[in-house]
């Protein structure tokens, strides 16, 4: 970072301050990490949104149809690269915090080994299953084959991109994101230009956006691969990993295996709860036909490019709630985690307002007609609404995440997109609600999953949670320690609704952010938790704890 850049946020650092934000100091630290995070998420994201509307420009509504389709499927196999890597940067950022490098070089390594035996089922679909699984969808002839042939080119780009969410993630934990954000900022622009090329140079169509796709991925996992293994990048100014992978760390370590599957099965399941529900979603939109289809595609693909904020954010949250509690400083880490969620809501609710006043004019670069553009414009102007409550979620969850608590988290999806945004969107087809039903779905699913991670946060819970997984942490304690947060659970929710008559004031206050005993108001999500808890209980094994 420049020094010109480091004096802009050392301002807009003690300007935050003064507001009650986030502290100078804090924020310094934040934005390091966050931003070349931000960078890379936005880069990414845009690829897959530059893609949709160039098909859009030259095959039409058949073409966004079947694309937003297909990569309803690109985005699980994302959502379960970005769950595993959440294993990866917890276990890292603990270790590296608590300058235990070689076990740290050793968790990614297994991560690696973890992401050959997931993408080769996922690999092999694609290129064997295309017609059933675009089908499922919609049958109609056009749409069917325009995603059909998505899903085949795009099939080897699998691998790469979860390798790629591995080494990115575990940049992040190691503080570095400069690096990653240069190798995935390179490969986004290098994808546009492809997809450009192939799609109106050569006429290639959805074939054209798939195979750029999976030619950047290719170059990017080259490019990450290179420094993960420890070999300099020269005077590009991009580092080597300080936790490299070695021969050593490819040797299948069934106990360091087990604590990633420990902590990202959870968050995997997380993730899929995120991405599975556009499934049903897109279903239910297709009934209106594939206008509607290509709307609420467009509405989340800009909430995705806002969400990129999030990427540097909640990554943010993890790393640096992580690092503070492998040097066993609790508090610190709450600090953190107070700080960011504030921060990304102040961020979040000025991009909404942006977007919403500029809807139909974003809209109109994916559609053709001025009707088409009004109804994507609403969906653009729900989505950005939607994404105050990705900021809640997103920075909670990844404070949570950065303590290896990810069970809860795990359950408040569920909640939030299973029993509230799909049921809700569902009553479209059989109510008058018609397509203001997916408006209703797509403000529940971010905001029900926010405010319940925001709630786990305060409650304070993941701190007992991360002592699992410290590296000086014993075994006994451990075990003991996890063992009170379960046999606790349920008393604590008990207690949390008893408190529900309190006054609460201003919600998000820095006042009672900064002051844990004051709780808030939860009877509702606390009732719907404690159904859904005991569905995800385990008992807690002194066996299974690692002893470093």
């Amino acid at each position: 970072m420049s020094r010109r850049d480091g004096a802009v946020i050392d301002i807009v650092g003690r300007f935050l301050e003064r507001l009650g934000v986030i502290d100078a100091e804090r924020f310094r630290r934040t934005a390091d990490l966050a931003w070349p995070r931000i960078v890379t998420g936005f880069a990414i994201m845009s690829k897959q949104t530059a893609d949709l509307a160039m098909v859009g420009i030259a095959v039409g509504t058949a073409g966004t149809a079947g694309m937003a389709f297909a990569l309803a499927y690109w985005e699980i196999v994302v959502m379960i690269g970005l769950g595993l890597a959440g294993g990866t940067v917890s276990l890292v950022s603990q270790n590296y915090g608590g300058e235990e490098s070689e076990r740290a070089s050793l968790v990614v390594g297994q991560s690696v080994l973890l992401v050959f035996v997931l993408a080769a089922p996922m690999m092999a679909a694609f290129v064997v299953l295309p017609g059933p699984m675009i089908g499922l969808f919609d049958p109609s002839p056009e749409p069917l084959a325009h995603g059909r042939t998505y899903l085949v080119f795009v099939a080897p780009a699998i691998g790469f991109e979860m390798l790629n969410l591995i080494a990115s993630r575990t940049y992040t934990a190691v503080g570095d994101t400069f690096t990653e954000m240069v190798a995935r900022a390179s490969g986004a622009v290098l994808n546009i230009v492809v997809s450009a090329v192939l799609i109106f140079g050569f006429e290639m169509g959805v074939a054209g956006a798939a195979i750029g796709t999976t030619v950047s991925t290719g170059v990017v996992t080259v490019v990450l691969g290179w420094g993960m293994v420890g070999r300099s990048y020269g005077s590009l100014g991009m580092e080597p990993s300080p936790v490299p992978i070695t021969r050593a760390a490819v040797g299948f370590e069934p106990a360091i295996v087990r604590q990633i599957v420990e902590i990202s099965a959870p968050e995997v399941g997380r993730r899929l709860t995120e991405g599975i529900i556009v499934f049903p979603l897109l279903w239910i939109a297709a009934a209106f036909g594939p206008v509607i289809v290509t709307a609420i595609e467009v509405g989340r693909r800009i909430r995705s490019l806002l969400n990129s904020v999030n990427w540097g954010l909640g990554l943010a949250s993890s790393s640096l709630v992580g690092q503070q509690l492998g040097a066993g400083e609790e508090d610190e880490a709450g600090a953190y985690g107070r700080a960011i969620i504030r921060l990304s809501i102040v961020i979040y609710v000025g991009l909404a307002l942006l977007v919403v006043a500029l809807g139909e004019p974003i809209a109109s670069l994916f559609v053709e007609t001025p009707a088409e553009a009004a109804q994507a414009g609403t969906f653009v102007a729900v989505g950005a609404i939607s994404a105050i409550g990705l900021s809640i979620d997103g920075a909670a969850a990844g404070a949570l995440l950065g303590a290896g608590d990810t069970r809860l988290p795990f359950v408040a999806s569920l909640i939030g997109r299973y029993l509230f945004a799909l049921p809700v969107a569902a009553l479209g087809l059989v109510t008058p609600l018609g397509i203001v039903a997916l408006y209703l779905a797509l403000l529940l699913e971010t905001y029900v999953p926010g405010g319940i991670n925001y709630w786990l946060f305060r409650r304070g819970r993941w701190k007992e949670v991360s002592r699992r997984y410290r590296p000086d942490a014993n075994g006994e304690t451990d075990s003991e320690s996890v063992s009170d947060v379960d046999s606790d659970l349920d008393s604590e929710t008990r207690r949390s609704s008893c408190r529900s008559d309190e006054p609460t004031g201003d919600p998000l206050g820095t006042d009672r952010l900064e002051r844990p005993e004051l709780t808030h108001s939860v009877s509702e999500p606390a009732a719907l938790i404690r159904i859904a808890i005991p569905l995800f209980r385990r008992t807690p094994n002194k066996s299974r704890v690692r002893r470093s």
